[in-house]
């Protein structure tokens, strides 16, 4: 069965793309689902602002959200709609102008070194060092979060496993592949207990099965964890994501379940037919066994 919820939103990034005015695109409560009740609330973002120095335009204008935990949000948008800078605010690599986010409660303008403790961070490039093994990655970031070495090493051992990469315990990073070295990075984000992790496009430019080794990583360790995922695969968020959340020019335009997406924003599906033929009875047949 066809699934339409990609076509879905790649059409809303489409229509944010064309958006050339000087008016900004508004949020209306037909286009946000209701907050889900009852779960606990991970990342409150609260009226965040960022403007850069010699930038007349906010990259971040006004956004609030939820991110909740046991959840994956995905991050949608055009290249600078302000994914990036709005995770970079969250994990204080950037100062808010105004406006604030709360990480499990706590104030990232007051509270940012307390934070960290609990945060994983992927960014959109590999941070690794050359000459460390796999091994000794895992153990060093799990030891810095504050986990036992005895800890550290059983969480060795089990990363290592849902990685697929125990052959490749004792190579040194600068000798990994691309997508190795990508899965690495992601893992790296949620050892030491990180209960908040954030994942700035953790798949691109990986090969298909190592996006699938990624995408079986983060569906097991999102329990008990809220995880903020940005993505340009529209099947990939799809797939992943229990929310969806897209935002244009630093402003939130629309933020849902894909269930939601679909019924709010889905027109049906297209099945568009090319084909050079001359005899037209050849042609009926052609689309009688499309319609079976």
């Amino acid at each position: 069965m066809l699934n339409d919820v990609p076509n879905i939103t790649n059409r809303l990034l489409l229509i944010l793309c064309r958006h050339e005015g000087p008016e900004e695109p508004e949020l209306d409560d037909q286009k946000k689902e209701p907050d889900p009740p009852g779960l606990v609330l991970g990342v409150q973002i609260d009226d965040l602002v960022k403007v850069f120095a010699g930038s007349a335009r906010p990259a971040v204008n006004c956004l609030s959200i939820n991110f909740y935990e046991g959840q994956i949000t995905s991050f949608l948008g055009h290249n600078g709609a302000g994914k990036t800078t709005t995770m970079s605010i969250l994990t204080g690599l950037y100062p808010p102008t105004s406006g604030t986010a709360f990480i499990n409660g706590r104030d990232i303008r007051t509270d940012m070194d307390v934070i960290r403790t609990s945060l994983g961070m992927c960014p959109q490039y590999n941070i690794l060092f050359s000459h460390l093994t796999v091994e000794e990655h895992i153990l060093f970031y799990s030891l810095l979060k504050g986990r036992t070495e005895e800890e550290a090493k059983l969480e060795v051992e089990d990363m290592l496993v849902d990685l697929g990469l125990p052959n490749k315990r004792d190579e040194e990073a600068q000798n990994l592949s691309g997508g190795m070295q990508r899965k690495l990075s992601v893992a790296m984000a949620f050892v030491g207990g990180s209960k908040v992790v954030i994942l700035d496009e953790p798949t691109s430019g990986v090969d298909p099965y190592s996006r699938r080794s990624i995408w079986d990583l983060l569906l097991k360790y999102r329990a008990g964890r809220t995880v903020l995922l940005s993505t340009h695969h529209m099947d990939e968020a799809d797939l992943l994501s229990d929310r969806i959340a897209i935002i244009s020019k630093g402003q939130l335009y629309c933020c849902g379940s894909p269930l939601f997406l679909k019924n709010c924003f889905g027109v049906g599906f297209y099945l568009t037919l090319v084909r050079r033929i001359k005899d037209m009875r050849k042609l009926e047949v052609r689309l009688c066994f499309w319609r079976e």
